[in-house]
């Protein structure tokens, strides 16, 4: 079977068909909310609404493309799932959502730089973990005092004139 050919003995892709699906649907909601925009007379042809136009028109295109691609059959077989590592990357997102407001911005993104590095397979927490808040605590004093933005302070932050 060469490379361009469909592959007739799988049956569709139906994850690939859910994808095109909501490739489309992010598509619909741009042009609905993109017609939904209040543009003056002197902005109609080309103003604020020309890009999202041609934005959703790219996703609904290859949202196409990719339902006759999985009804076809093209995409190559998955590998089994390892949920490990995915589940370590949720739990550093889930630990940084939950320790922002408390602890601040470095000791958050510490966990966050941690659990994802396990779950990559790299060191274990013990040395990821400082790592990471070196690393976030550069982050969030560049951020801080040099662009003057405001990320989540904790009493570690507080310290910090």
């Amino acid at each position: 079977m060469s490379l361009g050919e469909p592959n007739l003995s799988r049956r569709p892709d139906g994850a690939a068909f859910v994808i095109a699906l909501v490739l489309a649907l992010i598509g619909g909601v741009i042009i609905w909310q993109t017609a939904q925009m209040r543009v003056p007379p002197i902005q109609a042809k080309v103003g604020p609404q020309v890009f999202p136009y041609v934005i959703a028109g790219g996703l609904i295109l290859l949202a196409i493309f990719t339902a006759i691609s999985a009804f076809r059959g093209q995409f190559p077989e998955r590998e089994k799932d390892n949920y490990g590592p995915m589940l370590w990357i949720i739990g550093g997102l889930v630990g940084q959502m939950l320790l922002l407001g408390w602890a601040g911005f470095s000791v958050g993104t510490a966990v966050l730089f941690a659990f994802t590095a396990k779950g990559f397979g790299r060191g274990p927490l013990w040395q990821t973990l400082p790592i990471g808040f070196v690393l976030a605590f550069i982050i969030w004093f560049i951020f801080s005092h040099g662009l003057q933005l405001a990320l989540p302070t904790g009493p570690i932050e507080r310290l910090i004139p």
